[in-house]
């Protein structure tokens, strides 16, 4: 089995294998055309943010920087809103619902490396994929680690670091984040 076909299949697969560093520099350099699109043209943003995820819906709003390592496994549903220094790492699949908002120099990552000093020389890696539900609200600094699902209707506070699921209709908070109040 190839390395690629290892990350497709969740398992652990050598992230420096040339075909896996191939899909990566692909949405780097996809990136980095984005990151230089002059900010008062976001028709010409959105049209390159487009070719980048691998579907989206309608009213697209991403900020620069933006940065993954596919692009190609980020869905987002409609009226996405991302502000300022997104950074998706998308090994693994990361499923957006709609009217979600994303405050600036929020982490999302979908990759995992090995506890052990011998699996991090052999440069192994695992993907795990992030879900998030409909009218979600993600504060600034936020972190969101990988496997997490998040329900419909949260809030995730400013500087929080997500490891677990959180239910539908709560404001999380914290390192690790904790479910701070129901909401409505």
């Amino acid at each position: 089995m190839s390395e690629l076909a290892k990350l497709t299949a969740g398992e652990w697969y050598q992230f420096k294998d040339a075909e896996v560093a191939a899909q990566k520099a692909r949405a780097a350099q996809l990136c980095q055309e984005f990151n230089q699109i002059d900010a008062t043209d976001p028709d010409a943003q959105t049209v390159k943010m487009q070719a980048i995820l691998g579907s989206y819906g309608r009213n697209l709003s991403v900020q620069a920087n933006f940065n993954c390592d596919n692009g190609r496994n980020i869905h987002v549903g409609d009226n996405f809103l991302s502000n300022y220094n997104l950074t998706i790492l998308d090994i693994a699949p990361v499923r957006i619902g709609d009217n979600v908002m994303i405050g600036p120099n929020v982490d999302i990552y979908t990759v995992n490396h090995p506890l052990t000093a011998r699996g991090r020389r052999a440069n192994l890696a695992q993907g795990h994929p992030v879900t998030i539900g409909d009218d979600v609200w993600i504060g600034g600094r936020v972190v969101i680690t990988p496997g997490v699902t998040i329900g419909n209707n949260v809030v995730v506070a400013a500087g929080a670091v997500v490891t677990h699921d959180v239910p539908d209709n709560v404001l999380v908070a914290g390192v690790p984040a904790k479910v701070i109040r129901t909401l409505e």
